[in-house]
């Protein structure tokens, strides 16, 4: 039986994986946005029955959530099924510690590298113009970026949201985040983000990006959920995900990001709001 629309769009939802136009169509409104500072804190009742969720402390190895299932293969033996990132970091280690604040629906909160704090004047020179321009503003220099590769295990080609990571015949499959976070510059010297990219690349038969850094620290592996700031400890994410985030900031040059935002197959324009950080001990698993 194909996968019916309602069928999708409920996934989609549950994912949080938006592409600019499935926003729109889905009616990703402020009122589905709002995330309460009680509920992120752990305070009231938590998502009974729910699995782990995340963004988390990274440092902060505890957690008590009962709901436990494999993690998924190394994402090199996985499908790269999408592309995207988030203004700020959603998730936490003391490399990106710097709360960004409350915000406002997902935006302007979040953590920021340290070393965003340390840029020279030429790192933080103004870009020629706006960069990843979206409702909620542009991406400027000294501004920290989440970056996620989201692997499936599913036979796919990389798109546009979640229906990517999907199939007639493949539902509910495992997924993997592979996570980095970091700080954007005006420097060409940088990393540049479209050598992070897909653009066609195959590796052993399975589609991969041309690359993911591999000197911002060991990845620390946990077991998860997906994220968005469409989530709070009240209305948690139901899908299992395998996370594998960097403790380690990198410097990416923010022209490159906004050549990536004008060409991609993801159909990304914009950057993403972020979900709290999880501190309730009842939705983290434990990290080993």
């Amino acid at each position: 039986m194909a996968l019916g629309k309602f069928k999708q769009a409920s996934i989609i939802l549950a994912l949080g994986l938006f592409s600019a136009s499935s926003i729109a169509a889905e009616g990703h409104g402020k009122g589905h946005d709002k995330i309460s500072s009680k509920a992120e804190h752990g305070d009231g009742k938590a998502c009974e029955g729910f699995g782990p969720q995340t963004p988390r402390d990274i440092d902060n190895l505890g957690g008590t959530n009962k709901r436990i299932f494999s993690l998924a293969p190394a994402s090199t033996e996985m499908n790269l099924c999408n592309i995207h990132f988030h203004e700020n970091a959603e998730h936490k280690s003391k490399e990106f510690s710097i709360y960004a604040g409350d915000g406002d629906h997902g935006y302007n909160s979040g953590y920021q590298c340290a070393i965003s704090k340390e840029l020279s004047d030429a790192e933080l020179a103004p870009t020629k113009g706006a960069i990843c321009e979206g409702k909620h503003g542009d991406l400027q220099p000294g501004d920290t970026i989440e970056v996620h590769w989201v692997h499936t295990s599913c036979d796919v080609k990389p798109g546009a949201g979640l229906g990517s990571c999907l199939s007639d015949s493949c539902a509910t499959p495992n997924l993997r985040v592979e996570t980095q976070v970091f700080t954007l510059v005006n420097d060409s010297d940088a990393l540049d983000f479209n050598d992070l990219d897909y653009d066609g690349n195959m590796v052993n038969g399975y589609h991969q990006p041309k690359a993911i850094p591999s000197n911002t620290g060991k990845p620390v592996e946990f077991l998860g959920s997906t994220t968005g700031p469409k989530y709070s400890e009240q209305s948690c994410s139901p899908l299992q995900v395998s996370w594998s985030v960097r403790p380690q900031c990198a410097k990416l040059d923010i022209n490159t990001v906004g050549e990536w935002c004008k060409d991609n197959a993801f159909d990304e324009d914009h950057a993403h709001g972020v979900r709290k950080l999880v501190v309730n001990p009842k939705l983290l698993s434990t990290i080993k």
